[in-house]
């Protein structure tokens, strides 16, 4: 069986009304980070680790390409309704309103909704096999919280929870860690993905351990930011101005001259 194949087959039949659905129902406006373009990335990472996985069960084959890619673009729907940590059973309700919306049984998709609705879980177990629904989903989610761009998503979410600047640094290093060493437990075995994703991770890492660094001697709320802080303090600012990244982007010298942050915002750019 070509998985190729059936990946392109999912995206034809899914990818141009899952895509819809999402920008009717979610507002980027109030979590630009999570957005359609984090879900479509995601999806693109799970199709990365399709590659890798090894499946034993011919309709598991048939199946898996169309219950990701529903369950990658409408994992974090629910953020709409509620940023939080119970977002995963929101997004589960939307996912059974675009079922219905059309005319797809939700008995077809059983694990799609638990997955959905689990996500989030960072409890990771052992033993659990690579080929699990959820557990393609949920280390792609991962994925897309390194690099720039997580840098970008993990501010952003952390803040809008109300976690206070003075905390994040060392929150989002301890919740990374976990999310990388989850990947390489359980795709360590392929090399070439564990490189690629491990300078991503140290980007992340590096950055937020510097941050901590700067963090004692830094003054929140000038006019003046700089360096690692001064990072954090523009994305604060964007979030209480409602300032979309695409629009800040196309003037970014109007808010700061700190040589840092002009590459942090740079790079993120290049990885959106």
């Amino acid at each position: 069986m070509n998985l190729t194949r059936l990946i392109e087959s999912a995206e034809n039949k899914y990818k141009q009304v899952l895509e819809e659905y999402f920008m009717s129902v979610f507002d980027e406006k109030t979590l630009t980070s999570h957005g359609i373009d984090h879900h479509r990335r995601v999806w693109g990472y799970s199709k990365e680790l399709l590659q890798l996985i090894t499946f034993e069960k011919t309709n598991q084959i048939l199946r898996i390409p169309s219950e990701l890619i529903i369950a990658c673009y409408l994992h974090d729907i629910g953020m709409s309704v509620d940023s939080g940590t119970r977002h995963g059973i929101h997004s589960r309700n939307s996912c059974l309103q675009f079922l219905a919306k059309n005319n797809i049984p939700e008995n077809d998709f059983p694990e799609v909704l638990e997955a959905i609705e689990y996500h989030d879980n960072k409890d990771y177990s052992d033993n659990i096999p690579s080929g699990d629904l959820l557990t393609i989903l949920s280390v792609s989610d991962d994925l897309d919280a390194f690099g720039y761009t997580g840098i970008f998503r993990y501010a952003e979410i952390y803040l809008t929870r109300g976690i206070k600047p003075e905390k994040i640094g060392h929150l989002i290093r301890e919740n990374s860690k976990k999310r990388f060493d989850n990947f390489v437990k359980i795709f360590g075995y392929d090399s070439e993905i564990v490189q690629k994703h491990i300078k991503r991770y140290y980007t992340l890492d590096n950055f937020f351990e510097r941050y901590n660094e700067q963090l004692p001697s830094y003054q929140f709320g000038t006019k003046d930011p700089s360096g690692y802080c001064g990072v954090i303090e523009i994305i604060l600012f964007m979030m209480n101005n409602n300032l979309q990244l695409k629009v800040f982007f196309k003037e970014p010298k109007k808010y700061y001259d700190d040589q840092l942050i002009l590459r942090f915002f740079n790079e993120l750019q290049k990885e959106l």
